[in-house]
């Protein structure tokens, strides 16, 4: 599959970028405790990690405290904003260090950051599919110390959970709206995510292979959609549930190709409301008490540099 260029959170200025964080949730404990765990008893150490795609910075409030020195990157210089008004720490009381950067660079061009062969963990949480993952291994393998991890995952595609009132009809209308509504809006990144990364490039299926990494340690772990992949996996309100699904890239996209119907019942998130309320309802859900909870299938990978 070809590498897509991703745009759209790019150019996210910081008020974007702050919705964006107020609606997105964490990650389980599960998810990072899967990753250290595998870091660590491989072999990895814990004193320089980077976030790459970081975004508004999520990750590393929770990881960095595992580490001393901890550094942000992200293409989006409105994500870059947001991260740093946060106030994020290091386990040494360091701040955390935020960088407008590339992933296929990652610190080449920021050589006063962080030093080739200098880290430990690299993560990339939900990014991974807009890289050009040839250059990111490639840089990788430059900045990572020899035992070095990359951890790599991502929520895969949106399901209703099964506790919801009529919850398999509302899932098939969910699919039909984005099917004919988002499906020129998804770019080749998207498709990844919907198949849980099964076809992400890794360093041994790339021609030619970057021969520095192992794949005898490499982890592949699944939540399946029963299993809670995000924090506050519960049931929301509609209201929220729209602001939830405008952060989606594909959603963006279409709201930039159609801005007269942004906010109006054209709005391709606002017929996905109205479908949910009518099927609701039709579960037996009274008016005012429409509460929608998602699913997915998250996944993680775990790559490590040869010793």
């Amino acid at each position: 599959m070809s590498h897509s260029t991703e745009n759209t959170f790019r150019q996210f200025d910081q008020g974007k970028a702050n919705v964006y964080a107020q609606v997105r949730r964490d990650y389980q404990p599960s998810v990072y405790e899967t990753i250290v765990n595998q870091h660590t008893s491989t072999g990895g150490q814990l004193d320089t990690l980077i976030d790459v795609g970081c975004g508004p910075g999520m990750v590393l409030r929770t990881l960095a405290p595992n580490f001393n020195h901890a550094i942000g990157l992200d293409a989006s210089e409105g994500m870059i904003a947001a991260a740093r008004s946060a106030n994020f720490v290091t386990g040494s009381s360091e701040p955390v260090r935020f960088e407008v950067g590339t992933a296929e660079e990652l610190t080449r061009d920021l050589p006063h950051v962080v030093q080739d062969a200098s880290v430990d963990l690299i993560t990339v949480a939900n990014a991974a599919h807009w890289f050009d993952m040839p250059k990111f291994w490639q840089s990788a393998a430059r900045v990572l110390k020899p035992g070095g991890s990359v951890a790599v995952w991502t929520s895969g595609e949106i399901r209703v959970h099964p506790s919801v009132p009529n919850a398999a009809a509302i899932e098939a209308a969910m699919y039909r709206l984005e099917e004919h509504y988002l499906t020129p809006y998804r770019h080749a990144g998207n498709k990844l995510v919907r198949n849980g990364y099964v076809d992400l490039p890794l360093p041994w299926t790339l021609t030619p292979p970057v021969n520095e990494f192992d794949e005898s340690t490499f982890l592949r772990r699944v939540w399946d959609p029963k299993e809670e992949f995000f924090t506050g996996q519960r049931e929301v309100d509609l209201d929220t549930f729209e602001k939830m699904m405008g952060t989606g890239s594909a959603v963006v996209r279409w709201r930039e190709a159609h801005p007269h119907d942004v906010g109006t019942e054209r709005d391709v998130v606002k017929m996905q409301r109205r479908e949910i309320e009518r099927l609701l309802h039709e579960g037996g859900v009274k008016k005012g008490e429409e509460r929608v909870r998602g699913a997915v299938q998250g996944v993680v990978l775990v790559v490590k540099k040869r010793a």
